[in-house]
């Protein structure tokens, strides 16, 4: 490494690339944030720098949420979200924890058609689950989400853990087979406690799915109370052709820091899940 022994050679090497990166990928942040505060008349107008704000105003977060159902709509993404998330990752473990650990002819191929299923399109399910949804009587409710959710969820989740688990020492189950334990006991006092990083990533990534999906929202759902985040800002901020660009950038820049806040906390537990880093 001593091509990076001098100040120069370690800027243009190291920092430089890091700094292209945190400008392209806080730029969008950046630009909401400004958006969400300017004024109408700086918004419109075509004269002055656009990438900053001359006289920064709160009026659009005002409208976002005391005039339309923002609040609303918040709580409707989070509920829907964390239900989901937890009844997903629930059927996820179980699932991983079989086809990884019980010997049955055919986990592999199961293990196979769970990931396969994760790769059909969200664009092609809605159809069918569209009638299911419509003949138990859940149209327009939350539930409805809740329940279609984990049709992307637990492939995911599943696939997730199960690499996971497959770093897991199996000793560590058969020294508790010998002692007597059996495999419930095995599942919650010595495979999950190894695994909390493996489940806090497909958490994340499940709930980061959750609140970020639009197709099955913005089928099942009309009332505009029950909306979500996604679906409610653009079709109740958009009027025709007009966009308010201000209560627009404001809606998605509130929307986006709960997930931001989440992935910040658990940044190692997150980094250590996808690398399945299990010491023997």
């Amino acid at each position: 490494m001593s091509y990076l022994d001098t100040p120069a050679r370690k800027f243009v090497t190291i920092y430089l690339p890091l700094i292209v990166f945190l400008i392209v990928l806080l730029f969008p942040f950046y630009w909401m944030a400004i958006t969400s505060v300017k004024p109408d008349g700086e918004l419109l107008s075509r004269t002055g720098n656009p990438f900053w704000v001359i006289a920064p105003t709160l009026a659009h977060f005002d409208k976002l949420l005391f005039r339309t159902a923002y609040p609303e709509w918040m709580w409707n993404t989070v509920f829907v979200s964390v239900v989901a998330t937890a009844f997903s990752l629930a059927a996820s473990v179980f699932a991983a924890y079989a086809i990884e650990r019980l010997r049955f002819r055919g986990s592999k191929h199961v293990g196979l058609s769970i990931f396969l299923a994760y790769l059909v399109p969200p664009s092609i399910l809605f159809i069918p689950l569209a009638a299911v949804v419509f003949k138990l009587g859940l149209f327009d409710t939350r539930w409805a989400l809740i329940l279609t959710y984990p049709t992307f969820l637990i492939p995911f989740c599943t696939w997730l853990l199960m690499g996971y688990f497959r770093s897991i020492p199996f000793e560590l189950e058969e020294c508790a087979l010998i002692d007597g334990a059996t495999r419930w006991q095995i599942l919650t006092k010595i495979v999950l406690p190894l695994a909390v990083p493996g489940l806090i990533s497909a958490g994340i990534f499940a709930f980061t799915l959750s609140w970020n999906e639009f197709i099955y929202a913005l089928t099942f759902i009309s009332s505009s109370e029950i909306k979500t985040l996604p679906v409610g800002v653009v079709t109740e901020l958009v009027e025709g052709d007009v966009y308010h660009w201000g209560p627009l950038m404001a809606g998605a820049l509130l929307g986006s820091l709960p997930v931001a806040f989440i992935y910040s906390f658990f940044v190692e537990y997150y980094v250590s899940g996808l690398t399945g880093s299990v010491k023997e």
